[in-house]
């Protein structure tokens, strides 16, 4: 059971660094001296995102049979590491001013994140993983890597190669998919 919450918190933690979210947080703690308030809304939003996914997953899981689901699991994860590895440079999203940094922090990440590969991993890792566990693991690695992009996120994206990370996340997402065809 622990280890469903370290496989989740590990994936999605390699796929979302230095994801546009995590930019866009970046950009938004910019222009808030709110920070705090402004992750509260970044939060609630991955938690409602990923928790509907969360819910979708575990109840496919119990009322279809289980093979074909893994079946496609394996086949969106590895299609999404596959991506990952010809994933080229995004543009910055930008936010021009934020009056209610809880508000808007929930209003842009809730936006990104619907149908986002972490959303859909998350469903995914549902499907096999105990529910809680999943949910707990991606919101721990998503809290982790938001308010790094909050308060750290100047100084990580001076020293850290994006491209390193997104090859460590796709080699994580074809391992994971390479599993659930085991």
């Amino acid at each position: 059971m622990i280890g469903d919450f370290f496989i989740t918190a590990a994936a999605v933690g390699l796929a979302e660094f230095g994801d546009k979210t995590q930019i866009a947080i970046l950009l938004m703690s910019s222009k808030t001296k709110h920070r705090l308030r402004m992750l509260l809304g970044v939060m609630m939003a991955f938690a409602a995102v990923d928790g509907m996914a969360i819910l979708a997953g575990s109840y496919l899981s119990g009322h279809l049979p289980m093979q074909p689901i893994r079946t496609v699991s394996a086949g969106v994860f590895i299609l999404f590491g596959l991506l990952m590895l010809r994933e080229g440079e995004e543009k910055d999203e930008g936010v021009k001013e934020m009056k209610n940094p809880l508000m808007s922090g929930f209003t842009i990440i809730f936006l990104m994140e619907l149908g986002d590969k972490t959303q859909i991993a998350a469903g995914l890792l549902a499907t096999r993983y105990d529910p809680k566990m999943v949910l707990l693991g991606a919101l721990a690695a998503l809290f982790a890597l938001s308010a790094t992009a909050a308060y750290f996120g100047k100084w990580i994206s001076e020293r850290v190669d994006r491209k390193t990370m997104t090859r460590a996340a796709a080699a994580a997402f074809l391992a994971i998919g390479l599993s659930f065809l085991l």
